[in-house]
């Protein structure tokens, strides 16, 4: 008899590490031996799950088609259609994926218009998908992502927006004079990952010096690390312990 915790070397002897059309199964790349972890039957897929493969449909449900007609309304069908690229509603939440051209037009009508009324962006973070189980990173592909949390306290309501721009082409225009919460998120965000808000105020380090070489969260920072000696043992540095998956 089979049990559940078998699956993990079933799925291993059928190349579990092996990315095929956008998908990795398995938690840590094993391949060619049982997956222990106990994760042997996980599917990752590209960033923010099936968000880089497709939009959801309409009707999105509850007040979330109220809001997207009266965004279309604000900005216009033409506006809409040029800004907002796609649509993800997963476990009821709603993210607006938009085109760094369009970000202050959207934004400005979130928070000015009367059906809408997000008047508080709560938080300005970064995501880095460098390497996150699925098509190999090429130059002209997205990789870097800026997340905003916008809140509505009027409607009681909370959405994500999301903007990807390239490592080659980090530039995103800034919020802050929209939202003036998104002053020390956006300097995080450029500290950490790189990404360069343009129209901020005093865009600078918040983190890390000023004289800092490189962005720390983005996924090819080196980890660095020295090694470690033991009684008859060595423990070499994060970069040539493992390769991270």
């Amino acid at each position: 008899m089979t049990g559940p915790g078998d699956r993990s070397g079933a799925d291993a002897s059928r190349g579990a590490a092996a990315p095929s059309g956008g998908f990795r199964k398995g938690a840590f790349g094993v391949a060619g031996s049982g997956d222990t972890s106990g994760f042997g039957g996980l599917v990752r897929v590209e960033p923010g799950g099936a968000v880089a493969l497709h939009s959801t449909d309409r009707p999105y449900g509850g007040w979330f088609d109220e809001v997207t007609d009266a965004l279309v309304e604000a900005v216009g069908e033409a506006t809409y259609a040029a800004a907002v690229r796609r649509v993800l509603v997963d476990r009821g939440e709603i993210t607006y994926f938009v085109a760094r051209e369009h970000l202050l037009t959207v934004v400005q009508a979130l928070r000015d218009d009367d059906a809408l009324r997000f008047e508080l962006c709560s938080s300005v973070s970064g995501v880095d998908y460098e390497d996150s189980g699925g098509p190999e990173t090429t130059p002209g592909r997205p990789r870097l992502h800026v997340v905003y949390h916008l809140t509505s306290m009027t409607y009681r309501r909370r959405i994500r927006l999301e903007v990807a721009v390239t490592a080659e082409d980090p530039h995103v225009p800034s919020v802050s004079g929209i939202y003036p919460t998104a002053d020390w998120h956006e300097r995080e965000t450029y500290d950490m990952f790189g990404v360069v808000f343009d129209g901020h105020p005093a865009l600078t380090r918040i983190l890390m010096p000023d004289d800092w070489d490189g962005h720390p969260q983005r996924k090819d920072y080196p980890l660095g690390g020295v090694p470690v000696e033991y009684h008859d043992a060595t423990i070499p540095p994060p970069d040539t312990r493992r390769a991270y998956r």
